[in-house]
Order: C-alpha cells, then sequence, then structure tokens
C-alpha cells in the first residue's frame, strides 16, 4: 500500500533525526553491465518497430534503458531489489529519460505514459518484497525524472545564440505527461535529477505544481538534484551552485543535492556550498570516482565508501547515494561504514529572511549591504538608444547597451519592451534567451519589466535565475492581484508591488501605507507568499517642481517607507527619480 504523502514526510523527517538515509546506486551503468543486445531492448512487444529516422536509417532501441520496463521487467525490478537489498531507503524508478521529447529522440513517445507508469510499478514491487522480509525498514520510490537532451538556457546554434530547440511550454507539457505516469504507478515522491540547466528544472517543477493543482490530488515530496560540470563547481548552463540553490528555492523541495558528474573527492567542496545555504535536507550521489579513458569508473566499493564516509564524518550527509559505476555493493559498503555517524542537524531558520536573487551567481539582498542599483538602460522608457536599435531589430547592437551598464556597476538589470512598434512578448523572449547566453549580463540578475503579463511571462519562461516582475498591483481587484502572484511563485521570481489599488494610484502618506500593508497582508493571509520577496514601490512621484501640491510627495514617501517597514517584516522598497 502507498502511504500517504504527508506520511512519507512524516517518516523520514523522524528518521533523518536519527540516521543518515540512503539512495540507490547508478542504474544506467548497473544495466549496462548486462551487456544487452537490440533484441533485448524490443522483446516481444517492440520486435516489429520498424520506425525510420530522420536521417531515412531504421530506429535502433538498443541503448533506450527505459524500454526494458517493458522487455525485461523481471530484470528491472530485481536490480531495484538488489539495491534495496545493499541499503537503500529509496529506490529510482528506471525512467530517466521517460518523457515524450526524451522517447520521441526513439519515436517512442507514444508509450510515455505507460513506461512511467509500469516502471512505477515495478520498483514498487521490489520496495513491497523488501519492507515485507524487513518490515522494520521499509522501502521507498522516487519517480525518477530527468533533464531531457535539451536545454532552455544554450543555443544549439552557432549563428544564433538565442535559437532554442525547445520551449518552456513543451517541457513543461513533457513533463507533466511523465509525472502523471509516475503518480498513477504510485511513487512515493518525485526525483527531478541530474538538472544541468535550471531552467529545465523550473519547467518541472512548474510541471509538478501544474499536476498536483489540476487533479487536487496531494502534492509528492520533490527531491531536486544538480550536476555540476567540472571543477568551475558550475553546471553546464553557467550558474554556481549556490545560484542554483536561489532559482529553485521555490519548489520548497523535500531535499536539495548534487549528483553525478564528479567523483566525492572532488565534489565535496561544492557540496558543503549548497548544505551552508540549504536551511532543508540536503542529499548527495556522486559517481565511482571520474570516468577513465575506456567510459568506466574505477573507484571499488571501500573508496567509494571511504570517501564519502569524510562527508559522515564532517556532520554533512541526510541521504547519500551512488550514481554512475556504483553497484549494490557499492551502497551496502556505504551504509556499513557511515552507519556510525551521526546525520547533519537542520539550522536554525533566520528570524527575518532577507531577499535572495541570482543571475548566473547569487546576490543575496542584506541589510548592510545598502543600495542596489537597478539598470534601467534596457528599457524603453528609459534609453532613447536602446529604443531606437530594438525597434529596428537591432538586437546585437542592444546588447552592447546591456554590457555597458554591467561595466558601470548595475546590481541587477530591468528589461522593459512595451512599444507600439514591436511584439513586445517576442522581443523580450528574444533578447532574453541572447542576454542569458552572455556571461557578463547573465551573472546579475534580472527585472523582467512591463505593463502586460504575456510579456513578463515570456520572460520568466527564458530566465533561469531568480528573478523580480516589475510590476503587480490591487489596481485590477484582488483576483487578478492574487492570480499574478501565485504565477510569480510558481516562476520563483520576487515581485514589485506598486502603490496602487481599485481606486487609482496612492499619491498621499495614507494611502500608500494602506494599500501597501493591504498587499501585504492580503500576499502572506492567502498565499502564503515569502515576505522576502516582496518589494513595494510606494510612488515618489514628481518632486522639486517648486509646485506647492507637490511639496509633500517627498517626505510622505520617506515616511510611508518607514511606517510600511515597521508594520510588513522583511519587505524592500524600489524608488524612482523620474529623470
Amino acid at each position: 500500500m502507498t502511504p500517504t504523502p504527508s506520511e512519507v514526510l512524516q517518516y523520514f523527517n523522524g528518521q533523518l533525526k536519527e540516521r543518515i538515509c540512503y539512495l540507490d546506486g547508478g542504474m544506467g551503468t548497473r544495466i549496462q553491465a548486462e551487456m544487452l543486445e537490440e533484441e533485448d531492448y524490443r522483446g516481444e512487444e517492440f520486435k516489429d518497430f520498424k520506425a525510420i529516422d530522420n536521417n531515412g536509417v531504421l530506429v535502433s532501441l538498443k541503448g533506450n534503458n527505459d524500454l526494458l520496463i517493458f522487455s525485461k521487467p523481471t530484470m528491472i525490478k530485481d536490480m531495484h531489489k538488489e539495491y534495496y537489498l545493499g541499503g537503500s531507503d529509496i529506490c529510482e524508478t528506471n525512467t530517466f529519460n521517460g518523457t515524450s521529447i526524451s522517447q520521441g529522440e526513439y519515436k517512442m513517445q507514444h508509450v510515455v505514459y505507460e513506461l512511467n507508469k509500469k516502471g512505477a510499478q515495478l520498483a514498487k514491487q521490489a520496495a513491497a518484497e523488501v519492507t515485507k522480509a524487513e518490515p522494520h525498514k521499509p522501502r521507498f520510490v522516487a519517480g525518477a525524472v530527468g533533464p531531457t537532451s535539451r536545454t532552455l538556457s544554450v543555443s544549439p546554434s552557432v549563428e544564433d545564440p538565442s535559437y532554442r530547440n525547445v520551449t518552456w511550454d513543451e517541457l513543461v507539457e513533457a513533463y507533466v505527461g511523465q509525472i502523471s505516469g509516475l503518480v498513477d504507478g504510485g511513487v512515493d515522491m518525485l526525483m527531478i535529477e541530474t538538472i544541468f540547466d535550471t531552467q529545465n528544472a523550473k519547467a518541472a517543477i512548474f510541471a509538478v505544481d501544474e499536476y498536483f493543482e489540476k487533479t487536487k490530488k496531494e502534492r509528492l515530496p520533490v527531491m531536486i538534484s544538480a550536476t555540476i560540470v567540472d571543477n568551475s563547481g558550475r553546471t553546464l548552463s553557467g550558474q554556481t551552485i549556490e545560484a542554483f540553490f536561489v532559482s529553485i528555492k521555490h519548489a520548497k523541495a523535500f531535499t536539495v543535492g548534487i549528483n553525478c558528474a564528479l567523483g566525492a573527492a572532488q565534489m565535496k567542496r561544492f557540496y558543503k556550498m549548497l548544505v551552508d545555504m540549504n536551511p532543508g535536507w540536503c542529499h548527495v550521489y556522486p559517481n565511482a570516482g571520474l570516468p577513465n579513458a575506456m567510459g568506466g569508473y574505477d573507484e571499488d566499493p571501500e573508496i567509494f565508501s571511504t570517501h564519502l564516509s569524510d562527508y559522515a564524518k564532517d556532520g554533512l550527509l541526510n541521504f547519500v547515494g551512488g550514481c554512475c559505476g556504483t553497484f549494490p555493493s557499492h551502497i551496502a559498503a556505504l551504509a556499513k561504514k557511515c552507519s556510525a555517524y551521526k546525520p547533519r542537524p537542520l539550522p536554525e531558520l533566520e528570524k527575518y529572511p532577507c531577499m535572495q536573487l541570482s543571475g548566473l551567481e547569487p546576490a543575496i539582498i542584506r541589510p548592510e549591504i545598502g543600495f542596489q542599483w537597478v539598470g534601467e538602460r534596457c528599457n524603453l522608457m528609459g534609453s532613447p538608444k536602446f529604443k531606437k536599435l530594438v525597434d529596428a531589430y537591432k538586437f546585437d547592437e542592444a546588447m552592447e547597451v546591456c554590457q555597458q551598464q554591467c561595466e558601470k556597476s548595475a546590481d541587477i538589470l530591468d528589461f522593459n519592451f512595451d512599444s507600439d512598434l514591436i511584439d513586445g512578448q517576442s522581443a523580450m523572449g528574444k533578447f532574453m534567451r541572447l542576454c542569458v547566453t552572455e556571461p557578463n549580463v547573465a551573472k546579475l540578475p534580472f527585472m523582467i519589466d512591463s505593463s502586460k503579463w504575456n510579456v513578463i511571462e515570456e520572460g520568466l519562461k527564458c530566465v533561469q535565475g531568480k528573478c523580480i516582475v516589475n510590476s503587480i498591483s490591487l489596481k485590477a481587484g484582488e483576483e487578478d492581484f492574487l492570480q499574478k502572484a501565485k504565477l510569480c511563485m510558481r516562476y520563483g521570481a520576487a515581485v514589485v508591488i506598486m502603490a496602487f489599488d481599485e481606486q487609482g494610484q496612492a499619491a498621499t502618506f495614507e494611502d500608500k501605507v494602506r494599500i501597501c500593508q493591504r498587499s501585504y497582508r492580503t500576499l502572506r493571509e492567502q498565499l502564503d507568499f515569502p515576505p522576502e520577496d516582496i518589494i513595494f514601490d510606494c510612488n515618489v512621484l514628481t518632486i522639486a517642481t517648486g509646485m506647492p501640491e507637490h511639496n509633500g510627495y517627498a517626505v510622505d514617501f520617506i515616511n510611508a517607507v518607514a511606517e510600511i517597514k515597521r508594520t510588513c517584516p522583511c519587505v524592500s522598497f524600489s524608488g524612482g527619480l523620474s529623470n
């Protein structure tokens, strides 16, 4: 019987305070060890499969490990059992490539739902059999959700850095399809893993929320796992591990960790950075060392477990397992060697958390660092030069304006494409896709700025870092306000809130305070919106004009900020002076 998500969380929240818990090992390399041939992958179900690829060649199914769920189900179930018997608390389903995008490369997208459902059922059967034999230690199943072979943050075209071979919406749809099969098959949790592009992971997180909102089912615990490509400590799409964590923090994951890419010895310092940032449970499952010249992995169970026992000695482990090159014997050695050590305790939560943003690098906005300068020269209303270039579709030259702001030490970059002469949505998408491929620009957090919601969403679908949305307000009423705020949460964005309500713009001290307090109360009570992700714009309005009716605007703004700061903990403020 599948426990409820609440029961799964209750069990592990209890266990993780008492002991280190164990994941499984590398399913792909375990399958490779069987030396399977084409007919093994085809089995009875696909023996007559004769699809032709784009080059006019018969599609080979060899190497599509997920298909073994159909052609060799007993073998797959027995592999899960091997890992459970080696000590794994959780095994992942054999569905790493279980999206329509990945299976489409084998012309197998039509089997995706059944593949994921049956993959989950096989792992659950293995878990049930081992749990029956060892009832003191129940076993659980994580639905494996891989990254796909496509990326939202990197262009496959040398000629056009703004080109992508997949869209956000396509990825979300593909992930929803996979999640549907995994949940119907009975998985206990979901593992979004081997993340080389954080924007892909954000699409998967968005898909998780979409699936559970539509089905009204209780949301499963989600585990999120990044992979770093080398000793730079960055993902393939360029983010540091700290920036990655900030970007996916909105998922409220059960665990966050690192897997694959490096061996345990090389991974430790980067994992430590993640541990230092994460207030929740952490996991790590490295490869059995770096790949050798033949593509194999040389660390035997003794070496592998010795490296990871160093993590345990330092109190860094909650969940631990293995990735490529790790077999049941590796997990057994790991469980034996780490059993003497206490798990990592959860850190104390900050009473007043501060805003965290990210580009390729994190931006932690602590009070003591002072003002953050928002560069507005990539705003069609802030730069005639930029507007002229964008209106003429000279995006490469427009990028130079962006670079200049970085050189002049902007902390955050604002982008606005509201214009009558261009399609703001397509311009926002194209320019964001260009910006995220330019390291000097992409390292900073972005402010996605528009009066049109479809333009804001387009920007959020293109940027892997944690952005700021500029802006939303109560102008169109609470329902519209909450709908947009909820989407900001789902995209993982902070938000600027204008002091505007159904009656109009706040001009007086009293109206500024009333509207901002109402906005804060509405978001906190109805959405549990993180208060540190709220930025109030209390309307400086026109000052120093010499007109008597404007004389109170500046002091009203300053006093309103002080009162709102006193009554709305953790929020930030922006003030725009007209130029």
